[in-house]
């Protein structure tokens, strides 16, 4: 245990606890998205089983280095481009989130008032809402696992700086959601964050790499400007004049 209290191992699990929760941001977006599907009263249920559910799937990925990294090696070759298992995961959560983002953008624009309201009617079920939460973990956390595989020696180091990324994000998850579900335009904007983050990963398996920095900017910058029009409204109602 004492070779643990290293200056080494305590600046390795603030790097990793830092990009733990950089890359949770996505999470939070689409746990957001998806637990909006199911009714209030289970909504913080499902986002605190699902964020429970997707660290013990992030550890159990530790305990896999092995298999994890192998990933990596190309399985096969499709028009000259080299395909390997983490490729496969990356495009299929990609496709994955383009066309649930889509298809939530249909049901709120082109459905009209009795199919909006009866799609909204079918809520999805826990066990599903936990399902798609857990399996796009695995999609955002590959990076990072691997990641944390050649920055850290020692795997209680990973998962330390796991578990503190989860508890962050369990304690912004439900503000969050709650501010998306009060203001539809930040749900649209956050399924447009959704339609970004599938293209980055879709890219990612075909070996277009695009620096996420520039996607978390340009996300922080149209929510900054989602924040001012919100604010914008909020002043024109209360100058109002009443009647």
């Amino acid at each position: 245990m004492a070779e643990l209290l290293t200056l080494e191992n305590a600046v390795a699990l603030l790097t990793l606890t830092a990009l733990e929760i950089v890359l949770g941001i996505d999470n939070i977006v689409f746990i957001a998205i998806s637990t909006s599907q199911l009714e209030p009263r289970m909504q913080p249920r499902a986002r605190r089983i699902g964020l429970l559910a997707a660290m013990g799937t992030r550890i159990l990925l530790l305990f896999c280095i092995t298999w994890i990294m192998g990933l990596t090696k190309d399985l096969f070759s499709v028009l000259g481009q080299a395909i390997s298992g983490k490729d496969l995961i990356l495009l299929g959560g990609g496709l994955f989130l383009l066309a649930k983002a889509t298809h939530e953008i249909h049901a709120k624009i082109e459905l009209s008032a009795e199919e909006s309201h009866h799609a909204v009617t079918q809520r999805a079920s826990l066990a599903a809402v936990i399902g798609q939460i857990m399996i796009l973990d695995i999609v955002f956390s590959l990076d990072s696992v691997i990641t944390a595989v050649g920055m850290a020696r020692h795997i209680a180091v990973m998962i330390a700086a796991i578990v503190i990324a989860v508890g962050v994000m369990m304690v912004f998850a439900e503000p969050v959601s709650a501010f998306i579900e009060r203001h539809p335009t930040m749900r649209m904007l956050a399924l447009a964050f959704l339609i970004l983050i599938g293209v980055l990963l879709v890219a990612e398996a075909f070996d277009r790499h695009i620096n996420r920095g520039y996607a978390y900017f340009a996300m922080a910058f149209s929510l900054g400007v989602e924040l001012l029009n919100i604010r914008a409204r909020r002043v024109r109602l209360a100058r109002r004049p009443p009647g």
